[in-house]
């Protein structure tokens, strides 16, 4: 089953062609060329393709997209507030090097330890937190001053120090 990541959602409408503003997570200077299609969950693991007419950075962070199909702001409302998601593999493609979505698959390591691979990437406004998954339980690891080391982008490699007792709470 192919997985996606959310990227972000839109928040408005722009114009009245139906053009939508989607706040994004995936870096500076993103380019949507190769990317035909944008999900819409529409229930619990049902995403819904819309095809890209158009896709042009509006600011850092912004998009303005036209989708098919969405002509007007009446069909573009529909779409304001609903998250938007691509598959795992596009946004490695697309995502800045330097922003955290680009660490899917990443290895996360506590001192030595190999804790596991990253599957999903959720940005909060005081930390990040890596979604892992440890001896078939899913663990979130967060990433803040206190606990993030290093980041190696050539290694795919993410260095923690996690407090004592942390990962616990997930294994026991």
């Amino acid at each position: 089953m192919e997985q996606y990541q959310n990227i972000g959602k839109f928040v408005s409408t722009f114009g009245i062609k139906g053009e939508l503003v989607m706040e994004h997570h995936l870096g500076e200077e993103v380019c949507f060329d190769n990317i035909k299609a944008l999900f819409i969950e529409e229930g619990q693991g049902r995403f819904i393709p819309y095809f890209l007419a158009s896709a042009k950075s509006r600011k850092e962070g912004e998009m303005l997209i036209l989708l098919e199909g969405i002509g007007t702001p009446e069909k573009a409302r529909l779409l304001v507030r609903k998250k938007v998601w691509l598959p795992e593999q596009d946004v490695k493609q697309i995502a800045s090097a330097s922003a955290p979505i680009g660490w899917l698959g990443f290895d996360v390591y506590d001192g030595k330890k190999l804790l596991g691979k990253v599957l999903e990437v959720i940005e909060q406004p005081a930390q990040i937190l890596l979604r892992l998954e440890i001896n078939e339980k899913e663990v979130l690891v967060p990433l803040n001053e206190s606990t993030l080391v290093r980041i190696d982008l050539k290694k795919q490699r993410i260095q923690v120090e996690l407090p004592d007792g942390l990962l616990d709470i997930y294994l026991t």
